[in-house]
């Protein structure tokens, strides 16, 4: 009887109610469908994407549609990795959209290609394989009966930020994007901006929000701020929304605090490249192709999360997608 009656005792502490569990988990972030979606594309070299040379290697990579609770064609965000690849901060922005009734597709640009990370070898993948996968991506979405084909933006992260910048250039639209499908906004988060490309300010008539901390010694917001003039003198709308102590990755739920430096990452914080002549990145300082061998590129950036930043920043997106997504 002892016997039995310790089991029934155990039994009742640790029973939770469902209701009790319903409220603890928050199933209003909870996706109603997920499906994993190939995506034909191409692994290319930076010089093979700006002259528009598709003779390059095929790849399928995947994507993560989530889809969020909610009837008939609703609206999608492309979530584009960083150099770390699917990190937390995916999962994270991921369940706050679809909390507001916006499904997500999270591109993963590593996997098929046999690559975790390039933090510590950027040079492991050609910068511009991103944003051709996200023109991939778009024929993929025009096509499913869940996605509301006029209500796509783009987010994207570090060196996913840069593609997302730069997928906005109508020269690699016309050049890659076959789709037919346009995005509504452009949302880059701590975005490479170390790279001047011909004709980088005409790009499409669509909203671009970036979004960087002060700190940030990964990719210095302070880099982005002389485009970001440029193409507001050309007359496009374009915002820059900065956080005094947010590092880089400040939205990584999982991220150091405070940030903690990563010394085999490399950084072309100190570099100034432009796109000369065939297509090719040229260090304006040597005047010679550039390469993550350069004597600019540096190591030991900082990561860490900014709790403070990334609910400001969560607030601000929601806000900014609600509008171009006409949800108000």
């Amino acid at each position: 009887m002892k016997g039995m009656c310790r089991i029934v005792a155990t039994v009742v502490v640790i029973g939770v109610s469902p209701a009790a569990h319903s409220a603890e988990v928050g199933l209003g972030d909870f996706a109603a469908r997920t499906e994993l979606l190939p995506i034909q594309t191409l692994t290319l070299t930076d010089q093979q994407f700006l002259t528009g040379d598709a003779n390059a290697k095929p790849t399928t990579i995947t994507g993560q549609l989530r889809i969020a609770q909610g009837k008939g064609r609703l609206p999608v965000v492309v979530l584009q990795h960083g150099s770390g690849g699917f990190a937390p901060n995916i999962e994270y922005w991921s369940r706050e959209l679809n909390a507001a009734g916006i499904s997500t597709f999270a591109l993963d640009g590593f996997s098929a290609r046999g690559l975790t990370e390039v933090n510590s070898n950027q040079a492991l993948l050609g910068r511009l394989n991103f944003i051709l996968d996200i023109y991939r991506s778009l024929d993929v979405l025009a096509a499913h009966p869940r996605v509301d084909p006029q209500r796509i933006a783009l987010m994207g992260f570090s060196r996913g930020g840069q593609a997302t910048l730069y997928a906005s250039l109508k020269r690699f639209q016309r050049m890659w994007n076959k789709s037919g499908v346009e995005f509504v906004a452009y949302v880059p988060f701590y975005p490479d901006c170390m790279t001047t490309f011909v004709d980088d300010t005409d790009i499409e008539k669509r909203p671009v929000r970036i979004f960087g901390g002060t700190p940030d010694d990964y990719n210095p917001l302070s880099r982005c701020k002389p485009y970001v003039e440029r193409l507001k003198a050309a007359g496009h709308d374009v915002e820059v929304t900065e956080y005094p102590n947010a590092s880089h990755a400040f939205d990584n739920p999982l991220g150091a605090q405070p940030a903690a430096v990563f010394p085999t990452y490399e950084s072309a914080r100190n570099c100034r490249i432009e796109e000369g002549p065939g297509g090719v990145l040229v260090n304006l300082e040597t005047r010679q192709p550039f390469s993550y061998k350069d004597a600019c590129v540096a190591h030991g950036p900082h990561l860490g999360h900014d709790p403070v930043a990334t609910e400001a920043a969560t607030t601000a997106v929601k806000s900014f997608l609600r509008t171009a997504f006409k949800l108000d």
